[in-house]
């Protein structure tokens, strides 16, 4: 069962000035991304250029850039010369998502199992202890944060970090529906059960069974779409 979300902030704005010793531009798309992720740019939420260089204390040059990726990822509709607004959550594009990333992830906990890394363990263990923290606070989107940084952690111990940047590329429709579902009772609990699951699959040298757990846990959200829909059809498109 799916629990009321919060009202998103529409009026919310990721406004902190930005680091100087860095490029703008990446800068301002992942403060954006990130607050399109969190629903605090909720769909339909309107970006504006002159608004946003304001905000961030920049020119409309890196606005631009950053808004250009956005709409790249499918996560802004431009409309020009009228609007740019955040894009509903595609559904199509969510799945093919989750398609991408359990063949990918399905291989990678089948490679890591075939040779146990103690120091891998060990940072899994880590990461899932800083994600039961996250969720007894309800910061989701810390936890959001951690339940990533578990996967990156698998991605790098089996030596394919592009694979995470190409995966992350195409996850922003569904982290959103995951952004939606995380406040559901015992939905956090859950992710963490699966990543012990998988931890331990892994430490064991089952394979088998870090892959079943691995396809249950990728696939929890995406089992409970037609309720996600329910209570959000504003948000969702297919």
């Amino acid at each position: 069962m799916v629990s009321a979300h919060p009202a998103p902030r529409a009026a919310s704005r990721p406004g902190a000035r930005l680091d100087r010793a860095r490029q703008a531009a990446p800068q301002v798309f992942e403060r954006l991304r990130n607050a399109i992720i969190a629903l605090e740019l909720p769909p339909g939420a309107p970006l504006s250029r002159a608004e946003l260089a304001g905000q961030f204390g920049v020119s409309s040059t890196p606005v631009r850039d950053a808004l250009m990726r956005l709409e790249e990822e499918g996560l802004v509709d431009v409309f020009p010369q009228h609007a740019t607004v955040v894009s509903q959550i595609d559904v199509d594009r969510a799945q093919q998502a989750h398609f991408l990333r359990q063949a990918l992830e399905l291989e990678i906990v089948r490679l890591l199992a075939a040779d146990p890394d103690p120091s891998l363990i060990t940072r899994l263990d880590h990461a899932i202890a800083l994600q039961q923290q996250f969720a007894k606070a309800g910061n989701f989107e810390a936890f959001m944060a951690g339940d990533n940084d578990f996967h990156v952690q698998l991605y790098a111990a089996a030596g394919k970090q592009d694979l995470w940047t190409l995966v992350r590329s195409r996850s922003g429709h569904i982290d959103r529906l995951r952004r939606l579902h995380l406040p559901s009772p015992g939905k956090a609990q859950n992710i963490v059960r699966h990543h012990k699951l998988i931890t331990r699959a892994i430490e064991a040298g089952d394979a088998d069974a870090a892959q079943q757990h691995l396809r249950k846990h990728l696939s929890g959200t995406l089992s409970e779409l037609d309720v996600i829909r329910s209570h959000y059809p504003e948000y969702l498109t297919d």
